[in-house]
C-alpha cells in the first residue's frame, strides 16, 4: 500500500484504518518513516492515538517515546486512560514522568489513577513536588466525582479589579488556562465570591469593577458531589462550567461541561455492562484476569438462575410426557415475556440516570407498567393463542399458550421497571445486573407458569 505520497489528513486515516486491520504493517511503516508519524501525531493528535491503541503496545511505546513529551501529552490526552497507562508503564519513569509533566493535573490524574502501584510510585518520585501535589490532589477524589473531574486552572481574578484590567488580565492567562468560558472573582482567601460571564466583560464600562458585573454568590458545588447531580445541576441552570469549592468556600477548579457529558456517557455505559451484570469499570482494554474476576460472580448467579429454571420444568415432566407439543411452545412464552420486560427495565433505568423517577411517583411508574403489560398481554396472548391452536388443532392449547404469555407480560413489565426501583431502594445501582434477575423471574413464569397453567387446564 503506497501511504507516503498521501495528503498529510489522507495519510492520518489511510494509516489509521492500516493500524486497525493490519497493525504488523502499520507498525512497519511508522518505524520506516519517523517524520511522518512526528508530523501526524502533531497535526492529528486524535488519529494518532487510534493508531497506537490499535498496535501492539510495545510498538506504541516506541513511537510516542520518539515525540516531544509536549507533542506525546497532546497525543496521550486523546487515548483511552487504561491504554495510555499501559503505554506508560512500558517507558521508563523520567521519560513518563516528562510527558505526564505536560498534562493538566486532571487529566494526568485520570490517566495515573489506572497505573499499577509500583508504575505509579515511580513516575510520582520523578515528578517535581508541584506536579505531583497538583496530581494527587485530584487522585484524593473518585473519579466519577466533581473533584475527579474538575481541572484545577479556572480564570480567576481579584474583587478589586475593574473590567478593563480583568480583559488585560485573560490576555495574559488564556495561554495557561485552557477553559476560559467565566472568570470567577475570589478574595484574598481565595473564597469564591462572584461569577461573570465574558459577554458581559467585554460590554462593561472598562472602568466598572468586577463587584458591579459579577453575579454574587454563584451555585458551586462540592468536590465529593457525584457527576449525575452535577450533570443535572448544569442542565437546570444552562452553564458551560461549574466552579468546585471546599467547605470553607474555596475555589478548587472547575468542571466543562464537555467533562461533565463525557462523565455521563461513561456513566451510561457503564450502566448497558451492569445491567448484564459485566464489570461496570470493563472495557475491551481492561486486562484479562480482571475482566474474569468482575464478569464470574454474575455469570455464577446466572448459572444458578439457570439451575432454578430447569428445576422447576422437571417438576412438571407428567405433563410434558403427555402433551409433548408444550416443549415447543415453552420458549415463545418466555422469550415474549423476556422481551417486554427488558422494555420497560431500560425505560425506567433511563428515567432514573436523569433523575425524573420522584418517590412519590414510584406507585404510579409501577402501576403504568401493570397497564401496560395488561393491555399488551391481551393483544399478544390472543394472537399467540391463535395461531398455536391453528397450528396444533387444539383449542385448549391455544387458550393455554395465550392466557401463560398474557400473565408473563405482565409479570415482565412489573419486574422490568420494580427490580431497578427496589435496587434503588436499597442503595444499589439500579441497573447493577437487573437484567439477570428479570430474565430469571421471566423464564420462571414463562416455563413454569406456563406448565402450571397447562396442568390446571389440559
Amino acid at each position: 500500500m503506497k501511504l507516503h505520497s498521501r495528503r498529510p489528513r489522507e495519510l492520518a486515516i489511510a494509516l489509521r484504518d492500516l493500524a486497525r486491520r493490519r497493525p504488523r504493517e502499520a507498525e512497519e511503516y511508522l518505524d520506516a518513516h519517523q517524520q511522518e508519524w512526528s508530523a501526524l501525531a502533531a497535526a492529528d493528535p486524535h488519529d494518532a492515538a487510534d493508531i497506537l491503541e490499535a498496535i501492539d503496545k510495545e510498538a506504541a511505546a516506541e513511537l510516542i517515546v520518539d515525540l516531544e513529551p509536549s507533542g506525546a501529552a497532546l497525543v496521550l490526552e486523546e487515548m483511552n486512560n487504561e491504554v495510555a497507562a499501559d503505554l506508560l508503564e512500558e517507558i521508563v519513569p523520567d521519560e513518563a514522568a516528562s510527558m505526564v509533566t505536560e498534562l493538566s493535573p486532571d487529566e494526568a490524574a485520570d490517566i495515573v489513577g489506572y497505573l499499577e502501584a509500583e508504575a505509579r510510585d515511580a513516575i510520582l518520585e520523578v515528578l517535581d513536588d508541584a506536579a505531583e501535589d497538583r496530581i494527587v490532589e485530584v487522585l484524593r477524589y473518585p473519579a466519577d466525582s466533581a473533584g475527579g473531574l474538575m481541572s484545577m486552572e479556572p480564570a480567576t481574578l481579584p474583587g478589586g479589579t475593574t473590567a478593563g484590567e480583568a480583559i488585560e488580565a485573560l490576555r495574559r492567562l488564556h495561554e495557561h488556562v485552557d477553559h476560559l468560558h467565566y472568570v470567577y472573582v475570589v478574595d484574598n482567601e481565595t473564597r469564591l465570591i462572584g461569577v461573570v460571564s465574558f459577554r458581559e466583560l467585554v460590554f462593561s464600562r472598562p472602568g466598572a469593577g468586577l463587584d458591579e458585573v459579577m453575579i454574587p454568590d454563584p451555585v458551586a458545588v462540592r468536590p465529593d458531589t457525584d457527576r449525575e447531580d452535577l450533570a443535572e445541576l448544569i442542565q437546570r441552570y444552562g452553564f458551560v462550567a461549574m466552579p468546585v469549592v471546599d467547605h470553607r468556600g474555596h475555589l478548587l477548579g472547575v468542571v466543562t461541561v464537555d467533562d461533565v457529558i463525557e462523565a455521563v456517557q461513561h456513566e451510561a455505559t457503564e450502566d448497558i455492562a451492569a445491567m448484564v451484570g459485566a464489570g461496570a469499570e470493563e472495557t475491551i482494554y481492561t486486562p484479562f484476569f480482571r475482566s474474569v474476576r468482575s464478569r464470574l460472580p454474575w455469570t455464577a448467579v446466572n448459572l444458578g438462575t439457570a439451575f432454578l429454571v430447569a428445576f422447576t420444568v422437571s417438576r412438571f415432566e407428567p405433563i410434558i410426557d403427555q402433551f409433548a407439543v408444550l416443549a415447543a411452545y415453552m420458549p415463545v412464552v418466555a422469550s415474549v415475556g423476556g422481551n417486554s420486560g427488558a422494555q420497560s427495565q431500560a425505560i425506567i433505568i433511563r428515567a432514573m440516570a436523569v433523575d425524573t423517577v420522584p418517590a412519590q411517583a414510584t406507585r404510579q411508574v409501577l402501576a403504568r407498567s401493570l397497564l401496560i403489560g395488561l393491555t399488551n398481554g391481551v393483544v399478544v396472548g390472543v394472537l399467540s393463542g391463535l395461531i398455536a391452536g391453528g397450528f396444533t388443532g387444539e383449542p385448549k392449547i391455544g387458550f393455554v399458550i395465550g392466557l401463560a404469555t398474557l400473565i408473563n407480560l405482565v409479570i415482565a413489565n412489573l419486574a422490568g421497571s420494580g427490580i431497578p426501583v427496589l435496587l434503588h431502594k436499597l442503595g444499589q445501582d439500579p441497573a447493577l445486573a437487573s437484567n439477570i434477575f428479570m430474565t430469571m423471574i421471566t423464564d420462571l413464569v414463562g416455563f413454569g407458569g406456563f406448565l402450571a397453567i397447562a396442568t390446571g387446564l389440559l
